[in-house]
């Protein structure tokens, strides 16, 4: 039976090595190969081999015929195109993060799982910092994507039960983010109403031991107006549904959101699809392990209620022409209009730094406090841009971002492609692009742009007003060839501009921006001396008496989009572009024209004309001369030379024309996709013209003497094994030598585990027959290292308390009762207080004790001092009785608990003969007198009374 488990695990060990020895290629850099034997049916994996890639029409078509059989990622080099499939596939599982994990980028097919396995493996062999940049529109699946990418992380990077604590909260800051951050919108269930960067930070051995989050521009109108269709924040709708009976009670509020007026305005509280219960119980739970405190949770609900309360407040004029509320209680000196601009100011103000603090607070959770240095993969969940029917301020900024964005795409991927042709030797090809860097000077150009024009009218003395703004506007930049107003415009574009509209034709296309009531500055009075903490932090007194001119929203977003693009550009990349087929969220339906528009404000064939660069394909030599040697008879069956020669005569051979190819230092470029399919066509055709009967023949001779190899080395593997077992007792020599070491290695693997933790554990591992003496060595060994290491941690206090208790065990331990009890009680220097013992300045212990008269047995109490030489019976000030110790004849004390102890000295001028004494704690004074007179050895312990 030994032997069959031995050889059981033997075998395992076997199949591992065979599979690595005897591998027929190697698989590492397989880019395209099965994107070419498979693009009639499913399209090409890779929009790079795209053979008319400046074509929008084959572009459509390939996304097309891949997401109606259900592949709905592609491939533009490493950028990744995601179509939403508005239904349940089954590729998230746990196996196929395993399939990805640790395998080459272009190896199986396109993944979001491959963006994030080969950022984490970049990330953990070269030791820098990566970003994924999620971009799309609402709807498209930004957020779900985050979180699939989250999940793969905690699924397959390394983990220990103190990081488990750090993936929870990681993955439970989402369900808090999202309730207080996104909404149901027209195009979307869970729209993120605001951007999010999440830093991962890893450690060296590549485990997740931390996060930050950063936030941008939450949509706050939505706090107070919803369009038709559309909900508010889900936390509203989830403490009403789903909070407590005592909560709702406190807050004074009903579980009916119809009787808000903040959560009725688009007409759907209630949703079908988004179980709002549920949905409160996750982020209850999230709130536990995100470490939140009981008094957070209090203030942080009671803003939420707050907001629903505030919404509620109405405004009408009274007989005097004052605006009064509703109720009769706030009396405004506001016209009735601006009284509800200033009570929904303050709603949307409160919301939007409140959402500020929470993400703060989240961020304190996910903290590493370790100093050490880490690696980050920052996820940054962006929105898209987006044309709406009325496009306010907050929708400038968002088509800003990702004008910002789509910059640095651009950048970032002409870098990349410059350094390979510059590293192959290959002169750089100068590439039409769009730049879009126009625009965004347009935005954000000091003192000329938008952004600027906008901060000088909100903060100019006198009244600002959206049409002065507008003006503005038209006299500065009135002549860029992006800006256009009704004014400023043709004859036939005038008509679709109104007058308080401006217009901007961004990369993706012309958005009219609405200029009215956004873009005005609104001050108000916060309520700094708040009763609720979180109120008081987001709100500072500081903030009213600062002299410094504030910063627009304007100014704000821009200076955090600045230092977001920093800190971008400081990592590597990694993109993925998300897509909506349709916008009525239909499984299998595919709608060309607003795909189109979404492939166009993406910047989706912009980054494929920039990633062409010119070449269709590049592949090193070794793997394009590996595949296809057998087209040249020079090359085939075998090449001896350099591989860059090799593939020179086979393209020769094959035909390649000039125009066709470059070869760069260690790879070939292929400009066109035709001359690649043609080649892998001429590839499939040889392989028949070969003849498979002869060829599948010789195939099997060489699988065949290759098993025959394996199977030789196995039963000599196998019988040196069993040797071993046979000869496991005698002393080592060839016979036995790799079983006894095998022995020992899993013994000793295994001891590791079950070392005892400290000297009372007495436990320890079982070792073999052939083990027995070693394992002696090294229990002993590890006693002493324990008790090494305790004794290092003794204070000289405690050691002290040791010697005594050591000393009361040789006296005391077995003779006398009381004693048990006794060793857990801490010795102390004295027990009189500090006023006693100024009487006694010079001594080492002092207690109460009672004395008894050798006539009469008379009770008398006495202090008992010991100094360094004497014993003092004192009372109060007065020496009563001087023993020297020297004069200590012994010490006797009975067996019982009766707590006497008899001094025995002799009787004569200088003493008075034995000392009778009654201690309450006799066990430390006899201890204490023992060591202080040195006659440890003269202490009796009497049997009776």
């Amino acid at each position: 039976v030994l032997i069959d488990v031995k050889l059981l695990t033997l075998g395992k060990v076997l199949k591992t090595h065979w599979y690595y020895l005897y591998q027929v290629e190697d698989n590492t850099d397989i880019i395209m190969e099965g994107a070419l034997i498979a693009r009639d049916r499913v399209g090409v994996q890779d929009f790079v081999l795209l053979d008319s890639h400046t074509s929008e029409a084959a572009f459509l078509n390939n996304l097309r015929k891949r997401y109606q059989e259900n592949l709905i990622y592609t491939y533009i080099g490493t950028l990744l195109v995601s179509v939403n499939p508005y239904k349940e596939l089954d590729i998230y599982t746990v196996t196929q993060m395993q399939l990805y994990r640790g395998v080459n980028f272009f190896e199986l097919p396109p993944h979001l799982y491959a963006i994030a396995d080969n950022a984490y493996r970049v990330m953990c062999s070269e030791y820098n910092n990566h970003f994924i940049l999620i971009s799309g529109e609402s709807g498209a699946g930004k957020t779900e994507a985050s979180k699939k990418i989250l999940q793969y992380y905690a699924v397959t990077c390394p983990t220990t039960e103190q990081l488990q604590v750090v993936r929870d909260r990681l993955l439970l800051s989402n369900p808090v983010l999202e309730a207080f951050g996104n909404a149901k919108t027209l195009r979307n269930d869970n729209s993120s109403r605001f951007g999010k960067y999440m830093d991962i930070q890893f450690d060296f051995k590549g485990a997740p031991v931390g996060g930050h989050i950063l936030s941008y521009l939450i949509e706050k109108s939505r706090v107070v107006h919803q369009n038709h269709g559309e909900r508010n924040f889900h936390i509203f709708y989830q403490l009403l549904e789903g909070g407590e009976k005592d909560l709702l009670c406190w807050l004074g509020l009903e579980r009916n959101p119809q009787k808000y007026a903040y959560l009725v305005q688009g007409r759907c509280a209630k949703v079908f699809s988004i179980n709002d219960k549920n949905d409160w119980k996750i982020v209850r739970k999230a709130f536990s392990i995100i470490d939140f405190t009981e008094k957070d949770l209090e203030h942080l609900f009671g803003i939420v209620a707050s907001v629903l309360h505030l919404g509620n407040i109405q405004f009408e004029e009274d007989s005097n022409g004052h605006t009064v509320s509703a109720k009769q209680m706030v009396l405004s000196p506001l016209n009735v209009d601006l009284a509800f601009y200033a009570r929904d100011a303050v709603a949307k103000a409160i919301y939007g730094r409140t959402f500020t603090w929470l993400v703060n607070k989240i961020n304190g959770s996910l903290a590493n406090k370790d100093s050490t240095r880490k690696t980050v993969i920052g996820l940054l969940d962006i929105y898209g841009f987006e044309v709406l029917d009325t496009n306010s301020f907050e929708q400038f900024c968002i088509n800003y971002c990702n004008e910002k964005l789509q910059q640095l795409l651009i950048e970032m991927t002409l870098k990349a492609e410059q350094e390979e042709y510059e590293m192959e030797g290959i002169e750089w090809e100068p590439i039409p692009y769009f730049n879009n860097k126009i625009i965004c000077d347009l935005v954000e150009q000091k003192h000329k742009g938008i952004i600027s024009i906008l901060d000088e009218e909100c903060l100019r003395p006198g009244e600002a007003t959206d049409l002065s703004f507008l003006e503005k506007l038209e006299e500065k930049v009135g002549d860029h060839a992006h800006f256009v107003t009704r004014k400023l415009a043709d004859q036939k574009t005038r008509k679709s501009i109104d007058w308080v509209d401006f217009r901007l034709l961004h990369y993706a296309g012309e958005v009219t921006y609405c200029a009215v009531g956004d873009f005005s500055l609104m001050v108000f009075q916060v309520l700094c001396n708040s009763k609720n903490g979180i109120v008081r932090d987001c709100f500072l007194l500081s903030e009213l008496d600062s002299r410094r001119r504030p910063e627009t929203v304007a100014t704000q977003f821009k200076n955090s989009l600045m230092s977001l693009i920093e800190i971008l550009m400081s990592k590597e990349p990694s993109y993925i572009r998300c897509i909506k087929p349709n916008e009525n969220k239909e499984p299998g339906k595919f709608d060309d024209c607003l795909i189109r528009h979404q492939v166009k404000y993406l910047g989706l064939m912009e980054h494929l004309r920039v990633r062409r660069a010119g070449f269709a394909y590049r592949r090193k030599y070794e793997h394009f001369l590996r595949r296809y040697k057998s087209l040249c008879p020079a090359t085939w069956p075998h090449w001896h030379g350099p591989a860059a020669e090799g593939v020179e005569r086979l393209i020769k051979h094959i035909g390649y024309k000039p125009e066709e190819y470059k070869l760069g230092r260690t790879k070939i470029f292929i400009r066109f996709p035709k001359t690649l399919f043609a080649t892998e066509d001429a590839f499939e055709i040889r392989k028949h013209l070969l003849g498979m009967i002869p060829l599948e023949a010789c195939w099997r001779g060489v699988l065949a003497r290759k098993e025959a190899k394996k199977r030789t080395w196995a039963v000599q593997i196998i019988r040196k094994f069993i040797q071993g077992f046979i000869n496991r007792k005698k002393p080592l020599c060839p016979e036995n030598v790799e079983f006894v070491r095998l022995v020992q290695y899993k013994y000793l693997m295994k001891l590791r585990d079950h070392i005892p933790r400290n000297v009372l554990d007495k436990s320890w591992l079982q070792p073999p027959s052939i083990l027995e003496e070693i394992s002696e060595m090294l229990q002993k060994m590890c006693i002493r290292n324990l008790v090494r290491k305790y004794c290092r941690g003794v204070t000289p206090e405690r050691k002290v308390q040791l010697q005594q208790k050591a000393v009361t065990s040789a006296i005391f331990r077995g003779k006398k009762e009381g004693y048990q009890q006794s060793i857990n009680l801490p010795f102390a220097d004295t027990r009189l207080s500090e006023e006693v013992l100024i009487l006694a300045p010079y001594s080492q212990y002092a207690t109460p004790v009672v004395k008894y008269d050798r006539n009469g047995f008379k009770a008398r109490e006495r202090l008992l001092v010991l100094t360094q030489s004497s014993a003092y019976v004192v009372e109060m000030a007065k020496i009563k009785q001087k023993i020297d110790y020297a004069t200590l004849k012994g010490i006797s004390t009975s067996n019982l608990g009766d707590g006497i102890v008899v001094m025995h000295v002799p009787e004569d001028n200088k003493q008075k003969g034995d000392v009778i004494l009654q201690c309450e704690h006799i066990f430390e004074m006899v201890t204490k007198l023992c060591m202080l007179a040195n006659k440890q050895n003269l202490v009796k312990v009497v049997k009776g009374r």
